[in-house]
């Protein structure tokens, strides 16, 4: 990667990366030893309860975002190239006619949408949505969350000019230029999985069209400059906004340090996401039946996966547990009986209970499981659980994929989770690669790296990756152990 060498250390790029309890910014350098990244704040993404509704607060965001500008921009040493926004999905605002943001945006786990799906297939068949879109069905997705708004007649939705999502609409506020980036939309179960734009078919049924939204845009297009407003500011230049893959998912998952296609991908943070690359959509009984969602990936890729429930378990369990470090409670868990109880990730019981720990000892003896006794069982139950679901998803996933899949690459905060990588690998029979605790920020600045002409492709991209992050490699253990627990898992979640 002799382009990415030359490229000299003072001009960086500038990542967003915002998850759905923290976001920060990031600076990424290109060096002759390789990729140099920097954390330039971080900061919480609280969501706010009010008048029955759960919303995120996109101007704190924003104004976060302004501070982890202004600080790079105070730097002597290094000068910004570009700037890359990526988020989590399905989330959007509703913009006025005079380009006013109209309200806070909801949250995907607002109770609003609860049941839409079955309320929407009263007037839209299923089956067509999923032809339509490969999109697996969750009550949270746009299609859904636009319907159960539009159903109740709600004001920001009907004095909407347009709609953006949650990256487009920090690069509108940055720019004053509205876009629609293809991956973060293509979360919302609009876009049609084979022409990989929006479906007026899906649009029309909510009495939208496609002038609600901004400009369509694919990874690597530039949305616009900073506005005056932004450049006085933060102090910065007229600096391109570069719309990279704004899910941040597609984007962690741009930055897999694979070295060929048979590869699957865990992205484990505040959801798991485990899933393959594909060249086309598949979309077929299997894949319906399964819920398997086809998602937009980078490179002409689509991201063949399955959403499942991930660290939020954890997260929410330890918001009562004070300020207990993980090393912690990954040691208490360690210590802790194997299998002793086993939980359902999934099950819409953990979707945002009021008490979390309550909820899994509830399910145990629900189910008929000893009762749980210490916080190290609650950990152990939660690791191994998931552990035994990415099995259970994996398993699915080799008869669908179309490449044999011999790794598991292991990608997101939860790769720096040794204990639940090593379980993993003794799960799922196969090596795990882990180590790309950054591959968010890293997909985000790779993206923009080559929109800028500093990289050429996506396979040198990978490559120049792998040799710049250290990786570890998990080999399977105890399988006879974990072949049994499976056996158990499957009886206590079916």
């Amino acid at each position: 990667m002799e382009t990415l060498y030359k490229y000299r250390m003072k001009q960086c790029f500038f990542a967003i990366d915002l998850g759905a309890t923290s976001g920060r910014t990031i600076l990424g350098c290109f060096t002759p030893q390789g990729l140099e990244i920097e954390e330039i704040n971080r900061f919480p993404n609280h969501i706010i309860e009010t008048g029955g509704h759960f919303y995120w607060d996109i101007y704190e965001l924003y104004r976060n975002i302004l501070e982890g500008l202004k600080q790079a921009a105070a730097r002597q040493d290094i000068e910004i190239t570009s700037i890359g926004i990526d988020t989590w999905g399905v989330d959007f605002v509703c913009i006025g006619k005079d380009g006013i943001l109209l309200r806070q945006p909801y949250s995907y786990r607002d109770p609003h949408t609860e049941n839409a799906p079955a309320k929407y297939f009263e007037r839209m068949p299923r089956k067509r949505v999923y032809e339509l879109t490969g999109i697996q069905v969750m009550n949270f997705n746009s299609l859904f969350q636009l319907d159960t708004m539009r159903r109740h007649k709600d004001s920001a939705l009907e004095a909407a000019n347009k709609i953006l999502f949650i990256p487009d609409t920090l690069s509108y506020m940055l720019t004053g230029e509205m876009a629609c980036e293809y991956t973060i939309a293509s979360t919302a179960q609009l876009v049609n999985a084979n022409t990989r734009t929006l479906e007026p078919e899906l649009l029309k049924s909510i009495g939208l069209t496609k002038q609600h939204f901004g400009r369509f845009v694919y990874p690597g297009e530039t949305v616009g400059t900073l506005t005056e407003e932004v450049q006085r500011i933060t102090g910065l230049g007229v600096v391109p906004v570069i719309a990279v893959a704004g899910h941040d998912t597609a984007s962690a998952v741009a930055a897999v340090p694979a070295q060929n296609k048979n590869f699957a991908y865990l992205s484990s943070g505040t959801w798991s996401l485990i899933g393959v690359e594909t060249d086309a959509p598949v979309i077929n009984a299997d894949t319906e039946t399964m819920n398997f969602t086809n998602e937009g990936g980078v490179n002409g890729t689509i991201r063949l996966l399955k959403n499942i429930c991930g660290m939020w378990l954890l997260e929410r369990c330890r918001a009562g547990w004070g300020e207990t470090s993980y090393p912690e409670l990954i040691a208490e868990a360690n210590a802790s009986e194997p299998f002793r109880n086993l939980i359902a990730p999934d099950d819409p019981v953990f979707a945002n209970p009021a008490d979390m720990e309550e909820a899994i000892k509830s399910y145990c003896l629900t189910h008929k499981q000893p009762a749980i006794e210490t916080r190290g069982q609650i950990v152990r139950c939660i690791f191994e659980s998931l552990a035994l679901r990415y099995r259970q998803v994996l398993e699915n996933l080799q008869h669908l994929s179309p490449n044999p899949i011999e790794t598991l690459h292991v990608i997101g905060g939860g790769s720096r989770n040794e204990l639940l990588n090593q379980w993993t690998a003794n799960a799922i029979g196969i090596p795990v690669i882990a180590g790309l605790s950054e591959a968010t920020a890293i997909g985000n600045i790779m993206l923009q790296a080559l929109a800028a002409g500093k990289a050429t492709d996506f396979p040198q991209m990978r490559c120049f990756i792998a040799q710049s992050i250290p990786l570890k490699t998990y080999q399977p253990k105890d399988k006879e152990a974990w072949n049994a627990a499976y056996l158990q898992f499957k009886n206590v979640t079916q």
